[in-house]
């Protein structure tokens, strides 16, 4: 727990967290990872802020959308 939100710690860096809101869902990975793949998110149809990802359950972000954003936060945070 970080930001009193579940996530994925390898080592001391939370890799990536989610939390789930009334109309919403977020996946919070580090800022250089959304940007790096800012373009793949709005493709999706999805909406970024600096460090977060924004989708619901009805559109999801795409599994290999999240493999990549996890993937580049971790190496952003190694």
């Amino acid at each position: 727990m970080e930001y009193n939100m579940p996530g994925f710690r390898v080592g001391k860096a939370v890799v990536a967290g989610y939390a789930a809101f009334s109309k919403q869902c977020g996946l919070y990975v580090a800022a250089a990872a959304i940007a790096a793949h800012a373009d793949e998110i709005a493709a999706a149809g999805l909406k970024a802020s600096k460090t977060g990802v924004t989708f619901t359950a009805a559109k999801p972000i795409p599994d290999a959308l999240v493999e990549k954003l996890a993937k580049a936060s971790r190496k952003a945070l190694a």
